[in-house]
């Protein structure tokens, strides 16, 4: 008997007195295997760890981390996965079983899923980095469709527990508020580098009460009261973004981002002083601190604090050294997006932190003076900007460098989004293009086309993408490339079969697979996709599109609870699927599926089944996105604006091998000052304004909710806090739906077609997060 499989069924007889077979629970025999690889690890993982705490090493700040689901991907990258599948199967089981377990989704989109790629990167290189978040109880939240509008509920991800987290209990720390204090417990995830090249961490606080039971208030029978301390600590870290369209939800976000900030830091300061003692001279050389987006820049005033406080230096020495470890990553252009706060809440919830902006704002003050700024241009660049904070100026000024994830995107922060820190800061500003980790999002989400890949060009590409260049010779051999057809045909059918048996509906394999999955915002333009359509329903109504290609646009998003036009633009999508499905006339050419609860494991079955990659937001506003390169690696055209990374992919596969489209940066800088959507687009093409028009014209019923027309009112009149399209969608409409129409009657040659495909493959290699966390390592982290 393998060692391995001694110790699952042990596993199994101790904690559920069950033996191996092929009727025990998914959740058992998750819990059994995943305690029995940690077993396995243990060893290297502790050893991998001590040597990391020897030397410089890097901290990965980040309130997200979408991980996904671990078992599937800790089997590959550990090299267990046949030996499991093997060892299960002699008890007939299949060891898809475990696709009934859920997702860890502590994340949202694109920042918490790219930093589960940094970290699977940085195990696999053997980078010293590990990661800390939050461990939230319920994660984000799980969607339902109900009359095609999103609902939501409590992902109770953790009812069977998690495997694959050592709770930590002798390094909990306490975290202190204006109003009380809470323990901060944490819980270590290994993270394992492809063949076990190292094991790193990620480290996942969970908030805990001081006092879990009153017994005095329950006593006198105040049962509520009893367990309130417990109550309110734990909500802490119950929900990723909390709704905080009230203050009550504001101080709990404020409270969540210093919680795990604060909970991290102690812990580097305390294992600091554990090899160097009290002298602090060395700390900027042990540690690197990336914060990941806004979220936890309150890193820098509590180094401040706990090297002021408790550690007896004075704010010059404790914010230089601030200054020297913590670096920014700026994830978007938008100044809504960038986070700011209500100064007198920040103050109540966290006093000493407060005074120590206050601090940290004179001193910028007091430099810029220095450098002979007028007063206006200190004013665009003070931390406190009236009654708010601005967390993006605290990051710029109190860190060492900032940087963008693509190159456009940083073109933009330092021309204009955060070009007047830019003219006295350039040696800060730095791009780092994202990128995703070719294991999880090629060579286990896609067996098939990974062993094609490693017959023509051999092992290795999984720890060197760049290697898929040698599939460029192959182009032309219509061996390959038909190979590559059937491939991509099977996953279309596996997916197929699994839309058929999760969401009940029944899509042709065989048609084109026109897909955009992502994040629900305006600036993504889920509703541009939605109207072009339309415009294709009503051209083929009119007999305008013979042989067209048949298509299926697949949707899949999830929108912030509080946020009304996301979920608009929902209703709207399925309302348009009820449509085109059910018209004689459109049916047999267009279906529209919006798929529920849209996570990473869907997406690892729907991104290699796609033929064309929807990555249509308006120029300028989608920092990089990492779907796209997703798509890319995995076979599939980009349909895109010259945006985020779409321009690096696009300037890497070739122009001729991808769909793009839209007024550029420039073009919507010229534009904007004058632009009138309702009269000079609305008002003059008919194409567009009947497209428009099905948000009010009777076409669609929103059930009354007055969403659709609020809808319609932004796209023509605007609101109080926007001009109207302030997205440029009516702008973009026509030579979108003209692209579009040109990729699908390209895919009817499929050997053409698949050509394309195959080029964008063979250049994915630059897109790989090793790539990424290498010039982080090399250029930021100096490791």
């Amino acid at each position: 008997m393998s060692k391995l499989r001694e110790l699952i069924i042990n596993n199994l007889k101790g904690e559920y007195c069950v033996g191996l077979n092929k009727d025990i629970p998914a959740h058992e025999l998750h819990n059994a295997v995943g305690r029995a690889v940690i077993a396995e690890i243990s060893d290297q993982w502790a050893a991998d760890t001590a040597k990391r705490n020897s030397g410089r090493q890097a901290c990965y700040l980040s309130c997200e981390f979408l991980m996904g689901r671990a078992v599937f991907n800790n089997l590959y990258c550990a090299g267990l996965l046949d030996d499991v599948k093997g060892i299960l199967s002699e008890q007939g089981i299949d060891i898809n079983k475990f696709e009934e377990i859920e997702d860890a989704a502590l994340g949202n989109g694109g920042l918490g899923r790219l930093a589960a790629c940094f970290l699977d990167s940085a195990a696999t290189l053997g980078v010293p980095l590990t990661g800390y978040g939050i461990r939230y109880r319920y994660g984000l939240f799980k969607q339902y469709i109900h009359e095609g509008c999103q609902g939501e509920e409590a992902d109770d991800w953790l009812r069977f527990g998690d495997p694959w987290s050592v709770r930590r209990e002798s390094e909990a720390v306490t975290v202190e508020f204006g109003d009380g204090a809470v323990r901060a417990v944490p819980y270590d995830m290994p993270i394992i580098g492809y063949g076990l090249k190292s094991i790193g961490t990620l480290r996942l606080w969970q908030a805990e009460s001081l006092q879990n039971f009153n017994f005095a208030e329950f006593d006198k029978q105040e049962y509520l009261k009893a367990s309130e301390e417990k109550i309110n600590a734990e909500a802490i870290s119950d929900v990723l973004y909390p709704n905080d369209n009230y203050e009550k939800g504001l101080r709990l976000r404020v409270k969540q981002q210093y919680f795990f900030v604060s909970a991290t830091i102690q812990t580097i300061i305390k294992e600091y002083k554990s090899r160097y003692g009290s002298d602090f001279s060395h700390f900027a050389e042990q540690y690197a601190v990336q914060l990941n987006d806004t979220h936890p820049v309150v890193a820098i005033p509590e180094i401040v604090r706990i090297l002021m406080f408790k550690e007896g230096l004075t704010f010059g020495e404790s914010f230089e050294i601030a200054r020297k470890v913590c670096s920014y990553t700026n994830h978007t252009v938008m100044a809504e997006a960038l986070e700011k706060w209500d100064a007198k809440l920040y103050k109540s919830v966290l006093p000493i932190i407060y005074e120590i902006i206050m601090l940290i704002n004179e001193h910028l003050i007091k430099h810029l003076k220095s450098l002979g700024q007028t007063p206006a241009q200190i004013a665009e660049k003070s931390i406190f900007d009236g009654s708010r904070i601005h967390m993006a100026r605290l990051a710029i000024y109190g860190g060492e460098y900032i940087n963008g994830v693509a190159a456009i995107h940083s073109e933009i922060l330092r021309k204009d989004a955060l070009k007047e820190w830019y003219e006295i800061y350039p040696e800060k500003f730095q791009n780092k293009t994202n990128g995703i980790t070719p294991r999880r999002w090629l060579g286990l989400c896609n067996p098939e086309l990974s062993a094609l890949i490693t017959e023509k060009i051999g092992d290795g590409w999984q720890t060197d993408l760049d290697r898929l260049v040698g599939l460029k010779k192959y182009v032309d051999d219509p061996a390959t490339i038909s190979r590559f057809i059937e491939i991509k045909a099977e996953k279309k059918r596996q997916l197929a079969a699994f839309i058929k048996e999760y969401e009940g509906v029944e899509i042709d394999p065989t048609w084109v697979f026109d897909v955009q999955v992502k994040r629900l915002h305006e600036y993504k333009r889920q509703l541009l996709n939605a109207f072009s359509v339309m415009d294709l329903y009503f051209k083929i109504k009119e007999k305008k599109l013979p042989d067209l290609a048949p298509t299926v646009f697949i949707f899949g998003a999830k929108a912030a609870p509080a946020y009304r036009r996301a979920k608009a633009i929902i209703k709207y999508i399925n309302c348009v699927a009820e449509l085109v499905n059910n018209d004689p006339e459109t049916k047999d050419k267009l279906k529209v599926i919006f798929l529920h609860n849209y996570n990473v494991s869907y997406a690892e079955k729907i991104i290699p089944a796609a033929d064309i990659s929807e990555q249509i937001s308006t120029a300028g506003t989608e920092a990089s996105g990492t779907g796209n390169m997703k798509f890319m690696a995995n076979g599939a055209v980009t349909l895109g604006t010259w945006d985020g990374a779409n321009v690096e992919i696009t300037e890497k596969a070739g122009w001729e091998n991808e769909y793009i489209f839209g007024c550029r940066v420039e073009e919507i800088a010229r534009i904007r000052p004058t632009y009138r959507p309702k009269e000079k687009i609305y008002n003059t093409n008919d194409r567009v304004k009947r497209v428009v028009n099905t948000l009010v014209d009777g076409t669609f019923n929103d059930g009354d909710r007055g969403w659709f027309g609020e809808l319609y009112s932004s796209l023509t009149i605007g609101a109080s806090w926007h001009k109207p399209d302030v997205y440029f969608l009516l702008a973009d409409l026509e030579g979108y739906v003209d692209t579009k129409l040109r990729a699908l009657y390209d895919s009817k040659n499929k050997q053409v077609f698949a050509k394309k495909c195959w080029m964008n493959i063979a250049n994915s290699g630059f897109f790989s997060s090793d790539r990424t966390i290498k010039q982080y390592a090399s250029e930021l982290w100096h490791i």
